[in-house]
């Protein structure tokens, strides 16, 4: 498994994920159409066009989910056992087409399961950053990890 285990974790622990991804218009609009979101902004170049950006903005829980997924690789892939949620998600600069995306993740926090000895729970920072150096999503995630096997 490439994830890692609770133990694996330390606080303060830096990931710069090696994995970046460039956001498509084909993107924006899959995910918009496929969660039922109709918000022009998204999706209409015509209505973007007239706003603020001048242009169609990406759909900020594609952020989410593409920050987030960037990250899974390098910590907890194989290793979750859920999520247990998400807090303190900003979208402090918009994400645009052609928008390349790469990812920090800092370890905030660590706990071991008051109700399981086979888990702990581990904060995440998630920290999506544009090919511009500019920060487009933070989230933290708490995720519920197995614990190294004993024997």
């Amino acid at each position: 498994m490439a994830g890692l285990f609770y133990e694996e974790f330390e606080v303060g622990q830096v990931f710069k994920h090696a994995m970046t991804r460039t956001v498509t218009e084909m993107d924006n609009v899959l995910f918009s159409t496929l969660t039922m979101n109709p918000q022009p902004l998204h999706l209409d170049a015509e209505f973007a066009s007239k706003t603020e950006f001048g242009r169609i903005l990406v759909n900020s829980l594609f952020t989410l989910g593409l920050v987030i997924g960037i990250s899974v690789g390098e910590t907890t892939l194989g290793t979750t056992i859920a999520n247990l949620g998400m807090t303190d998600t900003r979208f402090p600069s918009p994400v645009f087409y052609g928008d390349t995306i790469h990812v920090e993740t800092t370890i905030v926090s660590k706990r071991l399961s008051k109700s399981r000895t086979d888990a702990g729970i581990v904060e995440f920072e998630h920290r999506g950053i544009n090919q511009r150096g500019e920060i487009v999503c933070i989230c933290r995630r708490s995720g519920f990890m197995k614990c190294q096997p004993v024997g």
